[in-house]
């Protein structure tokens, strides 16, 4: 079976095209490129499905799937308005792709996408009640539930980094002491100059801290891991949020695995301690006993095969 991937992205954009066989996906080769927004969305389209041509080289692909940040409506294939992606307003990149390639073709959200890679091909498989959460620049879930991928009413599914933790605190999702706001790159850089302040106060200057701009999270795990007290503390609030998180995850799905990826399969070191006593003290026993919490399989790599596994989902949904 011969499988397309489409990944649009705010910074980049690639297709992939790999193949399914016994159970497994070998990816043949990739392109990607920077997203260019002086041309149209459905230009930039276009220039994806030339490169998909010229990987498929004359012969017939099985299925595409599309990988793309929301809001979208994935039963009518149109991509609406992403944040990440201004000028993408009402896109139907199912219809001008398959008009292309003539060849099925269906689109799910990022966090989806990355769900079913994991759970088809990750630290997932074999499970039947699973999230992925992506822990990158920012925060959301992919929901598999019942052996199905689960998308809600209107593909909203899973936006878990929209939970409020508490009143105050770093922002994500437009939202003070999200769930997103704590546990994201974004958001641990935020609270890496709010506790490097606090420090400060107290004339003590973090490692980590820079007048001239807040560090990355990167920075403040590696000062971390070198024995800086503050940088310490901004991984111990965002462990802590993390198992509060989790926690009500846990009690509200009943899940088998949450599935992490991004900086936490790089901090877990950093994190899993404090996230660990919370889920010990917050969550129903009787839940959290059952379910693992795991860093991703597919590592850095799950861009490659999220959009491919799309294309397999909805072909063995059929």
């Amino acid at each position: 079976m011969l499988l397309l991937g489409f990944d649009i992205g705010g910074t980049k954009c690639a297709v992939s095209i790999g193949t399914y066989e016994n159970g497994q996906i070998s990816i043949e080769a990739k392109e990607g490129y920077p997203t260019d927004f002086s041309i149209s969305a459905e230009d930039m389209c276009l220039k994806m499905v030339t490169s998909a041509k010229r990987l498929l080289n004359g012969r017939k692909c099985d299925s595409v799937g599309v990988s793309c940040g929301g809001p979208l409506d994935s039963k009518r294939g149109v991509v609406m308005s992403p944040p990440n992606l201004p000028g993408w307003d009402n896109v139907e990149v199912v219809k001008i792709i398959k008009e292309q390639l003539g060849c099925p073709v269906f689109l799910e959200n990022d966090a989806n996408a990355c769900a079913l890679a994991e759970w088809k091909f990750g630290a997932g498989r074999g499970s039947d009640n699973m999230a992925f959460m992506t822990f990158g620049t920012g925060l959301g879930a992919g929901l598999i539930l019942d052996g199905r991928l689960y998308r809600g009413i209107s593909d909203m599914a899973g936006e878990v980094g929209h939970i409020r933790l508490a009143p105050f605190g770093p922002v994500g999702y437009g939202k003070k002491g999200s769930f997103e706001g704590f546990c994201s790159g974004n958001g641990i850089a935020q609270l890496g100059d709010i506790i490097a302040k606090e420090y400060l106060g107290r004339g003590i200057t973090p490692s980590y801290y820079s007048k001239e701009k807040i560090a990355s999270a990167k920075d403040i795990a590696e000062a971390a891991r070198n024995g800086d007290e503050a940088a310490k503390e901004v991984f111990n609030i965002c462990g802590t949020k993390l198992g509060e998180g989790l926690s009500v995850m846990i009690d509200i799905l009943n899940l088998e695995r949450v599935v992490i990826g991004s900086i936490f399969t790089r901090c877990q070191d950093l994190l899993v301690p404090a996230m660990e006593t919370v889920i010990k003290r917050e969550a129903l026993p009787h839940s959290a006993n059952f379910c693992k919490i795991l860093p991703a399989g597919l590592n850095e790599s799950i861009g490659d095969y999220a959009a491919i596994a799309i294309a397999l989902a909805n072909l063995e949904e059929k």
